[in-house]
């Protein structure tokens, strides 16, 4: 466990710091919200994402694990699950359980644009009036608790193994800073990288202000389940430097942590 801390902290750091310095170096749009307010709220939710999950793993300690690599390790022992029944080549495996894993976090995404309680928790993620690579990390802790949840009980039904669980949340959390981030690609190389993996272009399409377009592009990695389930949208309706980012009603105060915080139980 303390290496899978290791692998996920120092990926996540240096992935940050990556992008962070592209889209300073490239930036596709100048945002609107000066970054220290911004920066600093989205910051503090991360802090208090994983104080939810320590929370939910110590309040489940008596009874299974609630963090998906520990899950895997559960289940992995005691037998439970599709994969633990059946044999596959180690790579066959890891191949499935990324593919999986994907098209439930994009399935889990649409519901929680569809489900009213779930948006409401949900939009605290798009109340961001900019986007960059701090919007990646930007979810409220009922969201990520849930989240975790939801990767639990799919870890138990399909039975990975801890590495592929492993890689897994490795590629989420890096494909999500990279698709958040203000990043200008080249369009050529956008239209390329787009038939796999979602781009910075792609993905904020989905955090316009347009109800059209906000309910379309859920994915967070992998393009094609877009495709397949018409949920793509290429472009969006005007400039991409022109285009409103978050939510329709909104003010500059989701720069503000309480009233982020508080915004699920707002009535708007």
């Amino acid at each position: 466990m303390e290496s899978e801390t290791f692998a996920r902290l120092a990926t996540f750091v240096g992935l940050f710091a990556l992008f962070a310095l592209l889209e300073r170096i490239a930036p596709r749009r100048r945002l609107k919200v000066s970054r220290r307010p911004r920066w600093g709220t989205n910051w503090v939710m991360v802090g208090l994402d994983t104080a939810a999950l320590i929370g939910l793993r110590y309040l489940s300690a008596a009874f299974v694990p609630l963090l998906a690599v520990g899950a895997a390790l559960h289940a992995e022992a005691r037998g439970w699950g599709v994969l633990n029944a059946i044999t596959l080549p180690a790579w066959i495996e890891i191949i499935l359980v990324l593919l999986i894993f994907d098209l439930a976090v994009w399935a889990q995404h649409l519901a929680s644009h569809k489900v009213p309680l779930l948006w409401r928790v949900h939009r605290v993620h798009h109340s961001d009036l900019d986007m960059d690579i701090t919007t990646a990390l930007r979810f409220h802790p009922l969201e990520i608790a849930l989240s975790m949840l939801f990767k639990v009980a799919l870890v138990y039904l399909l039975g990975p193994s801890a590495y592929a669980v492993l890689l897994f949340e490795i590629m989420l959390n890096g494909t999500a800073m990279f698709n958040h981030s203000n990043l200008r690609l080249p369009l050529g190389l956008d239209r390329l990288v787009r038939l796999v993996l979602v781009t910075p272009d792609m993905h904020r399409v989905h955090h316009s202000v347009k109800r059209s377009e906000h309910d379309s592009n859920y994915g967070f990695a992998l393009s094609v389940w877009d495709r397949l389930f018409r949920t793509y949208v290429a472009q969006p309706g005007v400039a991409h430097q022109k285009m409103a980012i978050g939510l329709q009603w909104q003010d500059e105060r989701p720069a503000r942590l309480l009233w982020s915080l508080l915004l699920p139980f707002r009535r708007k």
